[in-house]
Protein backbone atom coordinates (compact mmCIF):
# COMPACT_ATOMS: atom_id res chain seq x y z
CA UNK A 1 0.00 0.00 0.00
CA UNK A 2 1.33 3.87 -0.54
CA UNK A 3 0.37 6.21 2.00
CA UNK A 4 2.21 9.59 0.99
CA UNK A 5 1.30 12.23 3.06
CA UNK A 6 1.58 15.43 2.38
CA UNK A 7 3.02 16.87 6.14
CA UNK A 8 5.15 14.29 5.59
CA UNK A 9 4.64 12.34 8.76
CA UNK A 10 4.50 8.15 8.70
CA UNK A 11 1.06 6.69 9.28
CA UNK A 12 0.06 3.53 10.64
CA UNK A 13 -1.68 1.05 8.21
CA UNK A 14 -5.27 0.33 9.08
CA UNK A 15 -6.15 -0.78 5.58
CA UNK A 16 -5.52 -4.33 4.63
CA UNK A 17 -2.73 -4.83 2.68
CA UNK A 18 -3.80 -5.41 -1.09
CA UNK A 19 -6.01 -2.07 -1.03
CA UNK A 20 -3.91 0.69 -1.97
CA UNK A 21 -5.57 4.50 -0.83
CA UNK A 22 -6.57 6.48 -3.19
CA UNK A 23 -4.70 10.18 -3.38
CA UNK A 24 -6.17 12.49 -4.44
CA UNK A 25 -9.77 11.06 -3.38
CA UNK A 26 -11.85 11.85 -6.68
CA UNK A 27 -14.85 13.77 -5.20
CA UNK A 28 -18.83 13.31 -6.99
CA UNK A 29 -18.36 15.87 -9.26
CA UNK A 30 -18.78 14.56 -13.22
CA UNK A 31 -16.17 17.23 -14.41
CA UNK A 32 -13.76 15.57 -11.78
CA UNK A 33 -10.98 14.20 -14.13
CA UNK A 34 -10.82 11.18 -11.77
CA UNK A 35 -13.94 10.19 -12.79
CA UNK A 36 -13.48 10.62 -16.09
CA UNK A 37 -14.20 7.11 -18.38
CA UNK A 38 -10.84 5.51 -18.71
CA UNK A 39 -10.67 6.24 -22.29
CA UNK A 40 -11.43 9.85 -22.28
CA UNK A 41 -8.71 9.87 -19.50
CA UNK A 42 -5.67 7.96 -22.11
CA UNK A 43 -7.04 9.95 -24.96
CA UNK A 44 -5.83 13.38 -22.45
CA UNK A 45 -2.96 11.29 -21.26
CA UNK A 46 -2.13 10.86 -24.86
CA UNK A 47 -2.16 13.74 -26.15
CA UNK A 48 0.10 15.24 -23.38
CA UNK A 49 2.63 12.79 -24.05
CA UNK A 50 2.45 13.75 -27.69
CA UNK A 51 3.31 17.00 -27.24
CA UNK A 52 6.33 16.44 -25.09
CA UNK A 53 7.50 13.87 -27.54
CA UNK A 54 7.25 16.69 -30.41
CA UNK A 55 8.46 19.56 -28.94
CA UNK A 56 11.19 17.37 -27.27
CA UNK A 57 11.86 16.22 -31.33
CA UNK A 58 11.76 19.66 -32.59
CA UNK A 59 14.04 21.58 -30.00
CA UNK A 60 17.03 18.78 -30.43
CA UNK A 61 17.10 18.70 -34.25
CA UNK A 62 19.04 21.44 -35.03
CA UNK A 63 22.32 19.54 -34.43
CA UNK A 64 21.23 17.52 -38.05
CA UNK A 65 21.55 20.80 -39.96
CA UNK A 66 24.77 21.56 -38.31
CA UNK A 67 26.89 20.80 -41.03
CA UNK A 68 25.00 22.06 -43.66
CA UNK A 69 25.40 25.03 -41.59
CA UNK A 70 28.78 25.07 -41.36
CA UNK A 71 29.31 24.83 -44.93
CA UNK A 72 26.95 26.88 -46.35
CA UNK A 73 27.03 30.13 -44.47
CA UNK A 74 30.07 29.68 -41.94
CA UNK A 75 27.82 29.23 -38.76
CA UNK A 76 30.79 27.49 -36.58
CA UNK A 77 29.66 24.86 -34.13
CA UNK A 78 30.79 26.83 -31.10
CA UNK A 79 27.83 29.28 -32.70
CA UNK A 80 25.08 26.55 -33.07
CA UNK A 81 25.91 25.44 -29.14
CA UNK A 82 25.28 29.40 -28.34
CA UNK A 83 22.04 28.81 -29.76
CA UNK A 84 21.85 25.59 -27.46
CA UNK A 85 22.15 27.39 -24.78
CA UNK A 86 19.42 29.76 -25.50
CA UNK A 87 17.51 27.33 -25.99
CA UNK A 88 17.42 25.67 -22.69
CA UNK A 89 17.37 29.07 -21.19
CA UNK A 90 13.99 29.34 -23.32
CA UNK A 91 13.00 26.36 -21.91
CA UNK A 92 13.70 26.76 -18.20
CA UNK A 93 12.85 30.25 -17.71
CA UNK A 94 9.40 30.07 -19.75
CA UNK A 95 8.28 27.08 -17.47
CA UNK A 96 8.10 29.81 -14.52
CA UNK A 97 6.66 32.98 -16.61
CA UNK A 98 4.09 30.36 -18.05
CA UNK A 99 3.67 28.38 -14.97
CA UNK A 100 0.66 30.32 -12.95
CA UNK A 101 -1.24 30.38 -16.02
CA UNK A 102 -2.02 26.81 -15.14
CA UNK A 103 -3.76 28.35 -11.40
CA UNK A 104 -5.40 31.19 -12.80
CA UNK A 105 -6.79 30.55 -16.71
CA UNK A 106 -6.17 26.75 -16.59
CA UNK A 107 -4.03 24.17 -18.55
CA UNK A 108 -4.98 24.68 -21.98
CA UNK A 109 -3.92 28.13 -22.87
CA UNK A 110 -0.26 27.36 -21.80
CA UNK A 111 0.05 24.39 -24.59
CA UNK A 112 -1.78 26.32 -27.43
CA UNK A 113 0.62 29.38 -26.53
CA UNK A 114 3.62 26.86 -26.65
CA UNK A 115 2.41 25.70 -30.32
CA UNK A 116 2.07 29.17 -31.64
CA UNK A 117 5.72 29.67 -30.25
CA UNK A 118 6.68 26.13 -31.63
CA UNK A 119 5.60 27.49 -35.33
CA UNK A 120 6.88 30.66 -35.13
CA UNK A 121 10.75 28.79 -34.47
CA UNK A 122 10.53 26.22 -37.08
CA UNK A 123 9.35 28.86 -39.35
CA UNK A 124 12.53 31.07 -38.74
CA UNK A 125 14.49 28.04 -38.11
CA UNK A 126 13.22 26.77 -42.04
CA UNK A 127 14.40 30.62 -42.93
CA UNK A 128 17.57 31.00 -41.30
CA UNK A 129 20.85 32.16 -42.94
CA UNK A 130 22.84 33.94 -40.59
CA UNK A 131 23.87 33.18 -36.86
CA UNK A 132 21.14 35.83 -35.23
CA UNK A 133 18.26 33.39 -36.93
CA UNK A 134 20.19 30.28 -35.72
CA UNK A 135 20.12 31.68 -32.24
CA UNK A 136 16.82 33.46 -32.22
CA UNK A 137 14.73 30.54 -33.84
CA UNK A 138 15.76 28.38 -30.79
CA UNK A 139 14.78 30.53 -28.10
CA UNK A 140 11.08 30.36 -29.70
CA UNK A 141 11.62 26.39 -29.66
CA UNK A 142 12.89 26.61 -26.26
CA UNK A 143 9.39 28.40 -25.22
CA UNK A 144 7.09 25.82 -27.45
CA UNK A 145 9.31 22.90 -25.15
CA UNK A 146 8.42 24.45 -21.66
CA UNK A 147 5.10 23.48 -22.02
CA UNK A 148 6.24 19.72 -21.45
CA UNK A 149 8.56 20.62 -18.35
CA UNK A 150 5.92 20.96 -15.57
CA UNK A 151 2.33 21.87 -16.94
CA UNK A 152 2.43 17.91 -18.84
CA UNK A 153 3.29 16.73 -15.50
CA UNK A 154 0.64 18.27 -13.84
CA UNK A 155 -1.87 17.38 -16.41
CA UNK A 156 -0.82 13.56 -16.14
CA UNK A 157 -1.36 13.87 -12.56
CA UNK A 158 -4.79 15.27 -13.11
CA UNK A 159 -6.09 12.10 -14.01
CA UNK A 160 -3.90 9.45 -12.54
CA UNK A 161 -3.47 8.64 -9.05
CA UNK A 162 -0.58 9.05 -6.66
CA UNK A 163 0.11 5.01 -6.80
CA UNK A 164 0.56 5.54 -10.60
CA UNK A 165 3.20 8.42 -11.07
CA UNK A 166 5.96 6.26 -11.07
CA UNK A 167 5.01 4.44 -14.22
CA UNK A 168 3.48 7.76 -15.31
CA UNK A 169 6.50 9.54 -15.00
CA UNK A 170 8.14 6.72 -16.97
CA UNK A 171 5.92 6.87 -19.77
CA UNK A 172 6.92 10.66 -19.56
CA UNK A 173 9.99 10.25 -19.64
CA UNK A 174 9.97 8.16 -22.34
CA UNK A 175 7.94 10.08 -24.36
CA UNK A 176 10.73 13.21 -23.61
CA UNK A 177 13.47 10.31 -24.56
CA UNK A 178 11.77 9.53 -27.81
CA UNK A 179 11.06 12.91 -29.08
CA UNK A 180 14.83 13.50 -27.56
CA UNK A 181 16.36 10.75 -29.80
CA UNK A 182 13.97 10.30 -32.46
CA UNK A 183 13.83 13.54 -33.83
CA UNK A 184 17.59 14.28 -34.83
CA UNK A 185 17.89 11.08 -36.17
CA UNK A 186 14.30 11.79 -38.30
CA UNK A 187 16.21 15.47 -39.16
CA UNK A 188 19.59 13.58 -40.33
CA UNK A 189 17.16 11.65 -42.83
CA UNK A 190 15.84 14.65 -43.79
CA UNK A 191 18.71 16.63 -44.24
CA UNK A 192 20.54 14.11 -46.21
CA UNK A 193 18.20 14.01 -48.49
CA UNK A 194 17.25 16.06 -51.55
CA UNK A 195 14.61 17.93 -50.02
CA UNK A 196 17.72 19.24 -47.74
CA UNK A 197 18.18 20.62 -44.29
CA UNK A 198 15.46 23.43 -44.59
CA UNK A 199 12.93 21.09 -44.82
CA UNK A 200 13.16 20.32 -41.00
CA UNK A 201 11.44 23.61 -39.99
CA UNK A 202 8.70 23.09 -43.00
CA UNK A 203 7.64 20.05 -41.67
CA UNK A 204 7.79 21.05 -37.94
CA UNK A 205 5.76 23.81 -39.15
CA UNK A 206 3.49 21.33 -40.71
CA UNK A 207 2.94 18.64 -37.84
CA UNK A 208 2.96 21.77 -35.19
CA UNK A 209 -0.16 23.62 -37.28
CA UNK A 210 -1.93 19.77 -37.28
CA UNK A 211 -1.29 19.49 -33.60
CA UNK A 212 -2.58 22.82 -32.76
CA UNK A 213 -6.07 22.35 -34.55
CA UNK A 214 -6.29 18.97 -32.69
CA UNK A 215 -5.38 20.74 -29.54
CA UNK A 216 -7.62 22.96 -29.54
CA UNK A 217 -10.98 20.94 -30.55
CA UNK A 218 -9.65 17.55 -29.08
CA UNK A 219 -7.76 18.58 -25.55
CA UNK A 220 -9.91 18.78 -22.94
CA UNK A 221 -9.29 21.36 -19.83
CA UNK A 222 -8.24 19.17 -16.94
CA UNK A 223 -8.25 21.90 -14.32
CA UNK A 224 -10.27 21.36 -11.10
CA UNK A 225 -11.05 22.95 -7.91
CA UNK A 226 -10.84 19.71 -5.77
CA UNK A 227 -9.81 21.82 -2.67
CA UNK A 228 -12.39 23.94 -2.38
CA UNK A 229 -14.37 20.81 -2.90
CA UNK A 230 -13.08 18.67 -0.24
CA UNK A 231 -13.01 21.52 2.16
CA UNK A 232 -16.33 21.92 2.13
CA UNK A 233 -17.10 19.03 3.21
CA UNK A 234 -13.96 18.35 5.45
CA UNK A 235 -17.15 18.75 8.73
CA UNK A 236 -19.34 16.09 7.13
CA UNK A 237 -16.88 13.36 5.37
CA UNK A 238 -17.09 9.85 5.77
CA UNK A 239 -14.69 7.60 7.70
CA UNK A 240 -14.15 5.30 5.00
CA UNK A 241 -11.33 5.70 2.75
CA UNK A 242 -10.98 5.62 -0.81
CA UNK A 243 -9.76 2.52 -2.05
CA UNK A 244 -9.05 0.11 -4.99
CA UNK A 245 -8.61 -3.48 -4.51
CA UNK A 246 -5.22 -5.09 -5.66
CA UNK A 247 -6.59 -8.70 -5.22
CA UNK A 248 -9.56 -8.98 -7.47
CA UNK A 249 -8.43 -6.21 -9.83
CA UNK A 250 -10.86 -3.31 -9.09
CA UNK A 251 -9.66 -0.11 -10.25
CA UNK A 252 -12.61 1.81 -10.16
CA UNK A 253 -12.80 4.28 -7.08
CA UNK A 254 -15.49 3.21 -3.58
CA UNK A 255 -15.41 6.87 -3.00
CA UNK A 256 -16.57 8.41 0.69
CA UNK A 257 -19.22 11.45 1.22
CA UNK A 258 -17.22 13.38 -1.13
CA UNK A 259 -20.36 15.27 -2.56
CA UNK A 260 -20.12 18.44 -4.30
CA UNK A 261 -22.69 21.16 -4.41
CA UNK A 262 -25.64 20.99 -6.96
CA UNK A 263 -23.71 23.45 -9.87
CA UNK A 264 -20.55 20.38 -9.71
CA UNK A 265 -23.34 17.90 -10.68
CA UNK A 266 -23.88 19.24 -13.82
CA UNK A 267 -21.46 18.19 -16.53
CA UNK A 268 -19.92 20.63 -18.54
CA UNK A 269 -20.89 21.50 -22.18
CA UNK A 270 -18.35 20.59 -24.64
CA UNK A 271 -17.73 24.18 -25.62
CA UNK A 272 -16.83 24.76 -22.03
CA UNK A 273 -14.61 21.67 -21.53
CA UNK A 274 -12.53 22.66 -24.16
CA UNK A 275 -12.45 27.18 -23.80
CA UNK A 276 -9.31 28.50 -24.36
CA UNK A 277 -9.60 29.72 -20.72
CA UNK A 278 -11.24 28.27 -17.64
CA UNK A 279 -10.97 31.29 -14.88
CA UNK A 280 -10.26 29.98 -11.55
CA UNK A 281 -12.68 30.61 -9.04
CA UNK A 282 -9.99 32.61 -6.86
CA UNK A 283 -9.39 34.87 -10.20
CA UNK A 284 -9.97 38.54 -9.54
CA UNK A 285 -10.07 40.17 -12.76
CA UNK A 286 -7.69 39.71 -14.82
CA UNK A 287 -5.57 38.34 -12.38
CA UNK A 288 -2.39 40.51 -13.40
CA UNK A 289 -1.61 40.96 -9.76
CA UNK A 290 -1.92 37.67 -9.09
CA UNK A 291 -0.38 36.24 -11.76
CA UNK A 292 2.87 37.92 -10.71
CA UNK A 293 2.49 37.24 -6.90
CA UNK A 294 2.06 33.64 -7.63
CA UNK A 295 5.01 33.44 -9.98
CA UNK A 296 7.34 35.04 -7.62
CA UNK A 297 5.99 32.48 -4.92
CA UNK A 298 7.07 29.48 -6.87
CA UNK A 299 10.41 30.94 -6.05
CA UNK A 300 9.69 29.35 -2.66
CA UNK A 301 10.23 25.89 -3.53
CA UNK A 302 13.48 26.23 -5.37
CA UNK A 303 15.72 25.90 -1.94
CA UNK A 304 13.51 22.57 -1.11
CA UNK A 305 16.12 19.73 -1.14
CA UNK A 306 14.16 17.66 -3.34
CA UNK A 307 13.45 19.90 -5.51
CA UNK A 308 17.60 20.53 -5.99
CA UNK A 309 18.28 16.84 -6.02
CA UNK A 310 15.80 16.06 -8.95
CA UNK A 311 16.88 19.30 -10.86
CA UNK A 312 20.67 18.35 -10.60
CA UNK A 313 20.20 14.86 -11.61
CA UNK A 314 17.92 15.42 -14.38
CA UNK A 315 19.69 18.89 -15.54
CA UNK A 316 23.63 16.91 -15.81
CA UNK A 317 21.42 13.94 -17.89
CA UNK A 318 20.56 17.45 -20.57
CA UNK A 319 24.23 18.69 -19.96
CA UNK A 320 25.87 15.27 -21.25
CA UNK A 321 23.45 15.19 -23.99
CA UNK A 322 25.44 18.29 -25.21
CA UNK A 323 28.61 16.74 -25.18
CA UNK A 324 28.01 13.40 -26.88
CA UNK A 325 25.87 14.97 -29.23
CA UNK A 326 28.08 17.28 -30.27
CA UNK A 327 30.97 14.45 -30.38
CA UNK A 328 28.91 12.66 -32.61
CA UNK A 329 27.96 15.75 -34.86
CA UNK A 330 31.68 16.70 -35.26
CA UNK A 331 33.99 13.63 -35.06
CA UNK A 332 31.94 11.15 -35.95
CA UNK A 333 30.96 12.88 -39.44
CA UNK A 334 35.33 13.78 -39.19
CA UNK A 335 38.38 11.44 -40.13
CA UNK A 336 38.64 8.38 -39.64
CA UNK A 337 34.52 7.88 -39.41
CA UNK A 338 33.39 9.87 -42.38
CA UNK A 339 29.94 9.51 -41.31
CA UNK A 340 27.15 11.01 -43.19
CA UNK A 341 24.18 12.93 -41.69
CA UNK A 342 22.24 9.49 -42.28
CA UNK A 343 24.55 7.28 -40.63
CA UNK A 344 25.20 10.00 -37.96
CA UNK A 345 21.41 10.14 -37.37
CA UNK A 346 21.12 6.21 -36.48
CA UNK A 347 23.51 6.28 -33.83
CA UNK A 348 20.28 7.72 -31.61
CA UNK A 349 19.08 4.19 -31.75
CA UNK A 350 21.31 2.71 -29.18
CA UNK A 351 20.69 5.82 -26.90
CA UNK A 352 16.77 5.30 -27.69
CA UNK A 353 17.05 1.67 -26.79
CA UNK A 354 18.65 1.97 -23.32
CA UNK A 355 16.39 5.15 -22.56
CA UNK A 356 13.22 3.09 -23.13
CA UNK A 357 15.23 0.30 -20.83
CA UNK A 358 15.47 3.12 -18.26
CA UNK A 359 11.99 3.99 -18.57
CA UNK A 360 10.91 0.51 -17.78
CA UNK A 361 12.85 0.40 -14.68
CA UNK A 362 12.85 3.53 -13.25
CA UNK A 363 8.94 3.50 -13.65
CA UNK A 364 6.52 0.40 -14.03
CA UNK A 365 9.57 -1.43 -12.12
CA UNK A 366 9.81 1.52 -9.16
CA UNK A 367 6.02 1.30 -8.34
CA UNK A 368 6.00 -1.41 -8.07
CA UNK A 369 9.39 -1.93 -5.62
CA UNK A 370 7.96 0.72 -3.57
CA UNK A 371 4.61 -1.10 -3.10
CA UNK A 372 6.99 -4.09 -1.79
CA UNK A 373 9.09 -1.81 0.33
CA UNK A 374 5.88 -0.41 1.75
CA UNK A 375 4.43 -4.27 2.47
CA UNK A 376 7.68 -4.94 4.70
CA UNK A 377 7.63 -1.78 6.74
CA UNK A 378 4.18 -2.77 7.74
CA UNK A 379 2.10 -0.74 4.71
CA UNK A 380 3.99 2.25 5.29
CA UNK A 381 5.49 4.04 2.53
CA UNK A 382 8.69 6.20 2.37
CA UNK A 383 9.45 8.40 -0.03
CA UNK A 384 13.01 7.53 -0.56
CA UNK A 385 12.39 4.31 -1.05
CA UNK A 386 11.95 4.77 -4.89
CA UNK A 387 15.95 6.39 -4.32
CA UNK A 388 17.50 2.89 -4.31
CA UNK A 389 16.72 2.33 -7.34
CA UNK A 390 19.06 5.34 -8.52
CA UNK A 391 22.34 3.24 -7.53
CA UNK A 392 22.15 0.91 -10.88
CA UNK A 393 22.06 3.76 -13.34
CA UNK A 394 24.59 6.07 -11.22
CA UNK A 395 27.07 3.39 -11.82
CA UNK A 396 26.14 2.22 -15.76
CA UNK A 397 25.67 5.59 -16.67
CA UNK A 398 29.32 7.07 -15.61
CA UNK A 399 30.85 3.61 -17.43
CA UNK A 400 28.59 4.42 -20.50
CA UNK A 401 30.28 8.03 -20.67
CA UNK A 402 33.92 7.04 -20.50
CA UNK A 403 33.66 3.81 -23.09
CA UNK A 404 31.92 6.64 -25.48
CA UNK A 405 34.75 9.28 -24.78
CA UNK A 406 37.68 6.68 -25.30
CA UNK A 407 36.16 4.98 -27.75
CA UNK A 408 35.79 7.58 -29.97
CA UNK A 409 39.19 8.87 -29.49
CA UNK A 410 40.98 5.53 -30.08
CA UNK A 411 38.70 4.04 -32.91
CA UNK A 412 37.24 1.27 -30.81
CA UNK A 413 35.18 -1.06 -33.19
CA UNK A 414 31.75 0.28 -33.39
CA UNK A 415 29.93 -2.25 -30.59
CA UNK A 416 31.98 -0.19 -28.01
CA UNK A 417 30.79 3.03 -28.84
CA UNK A 418 27.33 2.56 -29.49
CA UNK A 419 26.52 0.08 -26.22
CA UNK A 420 28.06 2.86 -24.13
CA UNK A 421 25.42 5.06 -26.00
CA UNK A 422 22.81 2.82 -24.77
CA UNK A 423 24.20 2.94 -20.77
CA UNK A 424 24.02 6.21 -21.44
CA UNK A 425 20.22 6.65 -22.32
CA UNK A 426 19.78 3.81 -19.58
CA UNK A 427 21.01 6.52 -17.13
CA UNK A 428 19.09 9.54 -19.00
CA UNK A 429 15.76 7.37 -18.39
CA UNK A 430 16.41 6.41 -15.05
CA UNK A 431 17.85 9.82 -13.46
CA UNK A 432 14.42 11.91 -14.58
CA UNK A 433 11.58 9.00 -14.31
CA UNK A 434 13.22 8.34 -10.00
CA UNK A 435 14.15 11.76 -8.93
CA UNK A 436 10.49 13.01 -10.55
CA UNK A 437 8.90 10.36 -9.02
CA UNK A 438 10.73 11.12 -5.82
CA UNK A 439 9.86 15.18 -5.91
CA UNK A 440 6.17 13.86 -6.14
CA UNK A 441 6.44 11.71 -3.54
CA UNK A 442 7.39 14.48 -1.04
CA UNK A 443 5.20 17.27 -2.26
CA UNK A 444 2.67 15.81 -3.69
CA UNK A 445 0.54 18.96 -3.80
CA UNK A 446 2.88 20.98 -5.53
CA UNK A 447 3.50 18.89 -8.51
CA UNK A 448 3.51 22.50 -10.61
CA UNK A 449 6.04 24.06 -9.04
CA UNK A 450 8.31 21.36 -7.90
CA UNK A 451 8.41 20.70 -11.69
CA UNK A 452 9.13 24.50 -12.36
CA UNK A 453 12.40 24.83 -9.92
CA UNK A 454 13.73 21.39 -11.34
CA UNK A 455 13.20 23.05 -14.81
CA UNK A 456 14.79 26.05 -14.21
CA UNK A 457 17.81 24.10 -12.53
CA UNK A 458 17.53 21.26 -15.28
CA UNK A 459 17.97 24.34 -17.91
CA UNK A 460 20.38 26.63 -16.48
CA UNK A 461 22.60 23.72 -15.84
CA UNK A 462 22.12 22.39 -19.13
CA UNK A 463 22.85 26.12 -20.58
CA UNK A 464 26.19 26.48 -18.70
CA UNK A 465 27.45 23.15 -19.84
CA UNK A 466 26.28 23.92 -23.42
CA UNK A 467 28.55 27.22 -23.81
CA UNK A 468 31.51 25.36 -22.55
CA UNK A 469 31.31 21.94 -24.14
CA UNK A 470 32.71 23.64 -27.60
CA UNK A 471 35.45 25.13 -25.43
CA UNK A 472 36.12 21.99 -23.29
CA UNK A 473 36.16 19.35 -26.19
CA UNK A 474 38.74 22.06 -28.10
CA UNK A 475 41.22 21.88 -25.09
CA UNK A 476 41.27 18.50 -24.33
CA UNK A 477 41.27 15.42 -25.23
CA UNK A 478 38.11 12.99 -25.75
CA UNK A 479 39.69 10.41 -22.69
CA UNK A 480 40.07 13.70 -20.79
CA UNK A 481 36.46 15.06 -20.97
CA UNK A 482 34.96 11.78 -20.53
CA UNK A 483 36.51 10.59 -17.82
CA UNK A 484 35.88 13.54 -15.76
CA UNK A 485 32.49 13.74 -17.46
CA UNK A 486 32.04 9.80 -15.80
CA UNK A 487 33.39 10.99 -12.73
CA UNK A 488 30.75 14.15 -12.23
CA UNK A 489 28.38 11.79 -13.35
CA UNK A 490 29.14 9.25 -10.35
CA UNK A 491 29.36 11.61 -8.16
CA UNK A 492 26.16 13.59 -8.85
CA UNK A 493 23.96 10.08 -9.13
CA UNK A 494 26.00 7.67 -6.69
CA UNK A 495 27.11 10.48 -3.80
CA UNK A 496 24.11 12.91 -4.39
CA UNK A 497 21.77 9.72 -3.84
CA UNK A 498 23.46 8.40 -0.87
CA UNK A 499 22.85 11.94 0.95
CA UNK A 500 19.36 12.45 -0.49
CA UNK A 501 18.42 9.21 1.42
CA UNK A 502 20.14 9.64 4.41
CA UNK A 503 19.26 13.13 5.16
CA UNK A 504 16.18 13.18 2.88
CA UNK A 505 13.39 12.44 5.78
CA UNK A 506 14.77 14.95 8.27
CA UNK A 507 14.77 17.66 5.24
CA UNK A 508 11.28 16.50 4.59
CA UNK A 509 10.27 17.26 8.17
CA UNK A 510 12.52 20.51 7.96
CA UNK A 511 10.44 21.65 5.04
CA UNK A 512 7.00 20.29 6.14
CA UNK A 513 5.88 23.70 7.65
CA UNK A 514 7.15 26.09 5.13
CA UNK A 515 5.22 23.13 2.88
CA UNK A 516 1.96 23.65 4.08
CA UNK A 517 2.93 27.88 4.26
CA UNK A 518 3.71 27.46 0.81
CA UNK A 519 0.21 25.87 0.10
CA UNK A 520 -1.83 28.65 2.20
CA UNK A 521 -0.59 30.96 0.58
CA UNK A 522 -0.43 29.68 -2.97
CA UNK A 523 -4.56 29.23 -2.20
CA UNK A 524 -4.95 32.79 -0.92
CA UNK A 525 -3.16 34.54 -3.47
Amino acid sequence: MDRFNSTHEELSGTIPSDKILLLPQPTESPNDPLNWSYWRRMWSAALVLYITALTAATSNSAGAAGTALVEEYGIGWGVQNTAAGVLFLGIGYSCLALSSANWLYGRRISYIICLISSIIGSVWFARSDGKADTILCQLFLGISESVAEATAQLSLTDVTFQHQRGSVLGVYVLATSVGTFLGPMLSGFIADSPLGWRWMGWFALIISGCTLVVFYFGLEETAFDRDSILDGLATGRSSAETEIDETNNDHSPRKGNLIPNGSDLVPKSYWDRIALITPSPTLIGTGFKQYMRRTFHTLRVFYFPAVIYSGLQWGMQDAFLSFYMTVEDDNWTSEPYNYGDRADAIMCIPTLIGAVVGCVYGGWFSDVFVRWMAKRRGNISEAEDRLWLMYLPAIISPVGLILFGMGTQRVWPWPVPYVALGFIGFGFGCGGDLTMAYLMDCYPDAVLEGMVGVAVYNNSLACIFTFVCSIWLDAHSLTQVFVTLGCVSFGVMFLGTIVMMYFGKAARRWTANKYKEFLYIRGSV
